[in-house]
């Protein structure tokens, strides 16, 4: 008789083990997401002061949009506050560098350096690694938010104080707009 009760007792904890075991499993998945976003940013800073140089020789008279975007990646690069701080500013660096690439386009020898096509790759590659490492951090971010609302998983989160997650979301108007072709 006594087996019972204690058997029923043993398959709650187990289950309770495997509960917590998925919360701090899907933590750490959030944590690494989140540790190959900030690797693929610190790229794209490293990147933008040699783009930056290549091109000031080229277009002297756009000093202003220069500066601007190396103030706009100094703070973005020194922003490790909350996620939707440093979304805020990444979104802003993120439309200046548009700017940028769209008004050196107008430059042709600029266009012609093999330095600054190679950085512009480089720039493109490294943009197009972040979006998918901001994807793969806002999947677990959604999974990590799925279990703190589903029961009985909410139950042990809140036993062991885990927490919802913020997504990752870039602030751009402009890529919410649908493009205008023209022929």
């Amino acid at each position: 008789m006594l087996l019972i009760p204690l058997g029923i007792l043993l398959l709650v904890l187990l289950i309770g083990i495997g509960m917590y075991n998925g919360l701090v499993s899907i933590r750490n998945h959030c944590d690494e997401a989140w540790s190959n976003i900030d690797t693929e940013l610190q790229r794209r800073y490293d990147l933008i002061p040699n783009l930056v140089e290549t091109a000031k020789g080229y277009a002297k008279h756009e000093r202003e949009l220069f500066e601007e975007v190396v103030n706009l990646r100094e703070k973005a690069a020194g922003n490790h506050g909350a996620i939707a701080s440093q979304a805020a500013d990444e979104s802003l660096l993120q439309n200046a560098l548009g700017k940028l690439m769209v008004r050196l386009e107008a430059y042709p020898d600029l266009k012609a350096s093999a330095n600054f096509v190679e950085l512009q790759k480089e720039l493109a590659n490294t943009e197009n690694r972040i979006q998918a490492s901001l994807r793969f951090y806002n999947g677990n971010v959604r999974e990590n938010n799925n279990k703190m609302e589903q029961f009985p998983s909410n139950v042990v989160a809140g036993m062991f104080s885990f927490t919802n997650r913020d997504f990752f979301e870039l602030e751009n108007p402009d890529a919410r707009e649908v493009p205008k072709i023209s022929f």
